[in-house]
């Protein structure tokens, strides 16, 4: 069977997952997805991974077909998510209206889950917003960083530490079972990114990676995406 090869993103990951049954049915083609930090998964297709449809933030994007990586013309948004906070379910809510709430939130916390805070587009923000709180430094005995937010949500989980909060893509606190959305960041450390696709230059499925890159923006996979916190 053929292959389309896809690297995306970890927000995007349930999206691709969820339109792939469909598109193996219609097209005869596999799906071979890799999710992790958009900034990952840029490396990994500058640096020769094969790929056909590629899955990152509107800007890496444009970088990418100014590079000559990504065909121009090709990029599609999937949609806008923002940044919010989790507990793991079964967790006392915190309020999270103002930045002394959230910042009382996090010192409360005994591990304070997220993504990988050089490559992740959550991670990188939730860094600076701790920054901006102070609590870089004081906190950061209690960190777990993981390489991607759905992995920092599934490990936050799985966790029978108790006291635990979380930050990331609110897609994937939402796709991840036993962990619970509390509320996006306070409107002072918003943070909305576009999730956007292009198809690679170098694919070896072009035809195919357009019939999914369809599907990814399309009717087919609206209810996901808005199930998950797409806007759009």
């Amino acid at each position: 069977m053929r292959v389309v090869n896809v690297l995306s993103g970890g927000a995007a990951a349930a999206v691709v997952k969820g339109v792939q049954p469909q598109f193996e049915r219609e097209s005869g083609c596999a799906i071979k997805g890799t999710f992790s930090a958009v900034g990952q998964m840029r490396d990994q297709l500058v640096g020769g991974t094969p790929c056909d449809l590629v899955i990152l933030t509107q800007p890496l994007i444009s970088q990418l077909i100014a590079s000559g990586h990504v065909m121009g013309g090709s990029a599609r948004s999937l949609g806008r998510v923002k940044t919010g906070v989790a507990v793991r379910s079964g967790q006392k809510h915190p309020s999270l209206r103002s930045r002394d709430e959230l910042a009382a939130a996090f010192r409360a916390a005994k591990g304070i889950y997220f993504p990988d805070p050089q490559k992740a587009t959550a991670g990188i923000h939730f860094m600076n917003v701790l920054k901006s709180l102070g609590l870089d430094q004081e906190l950061s005995a209690a960190f777990r960083p993981y390489p991607n937010g759905a992995t920092a949500m599934a490990e936050m989980a799985g966790s029978k530490e108790p006291g635990l909060i979380g930050c990331t893509q609110v897609t994937e606190i939402n796709y991840t079972p036993g962990v619970d959305l509390v509320a996006v960041l306070p409107e002072e450390f918003e943070l909305a990114t576009d999730y956007t696709l292009g198809i690679c230059t170098k694919a070896q499925q072009p035809e195919s990676a357009r019939k999914l890159a369809d599907l990814l923006t399309g009717p087919a996979s609206e209810a996901i995406r808005r199930q998950g916190g797409f806007e759009f």
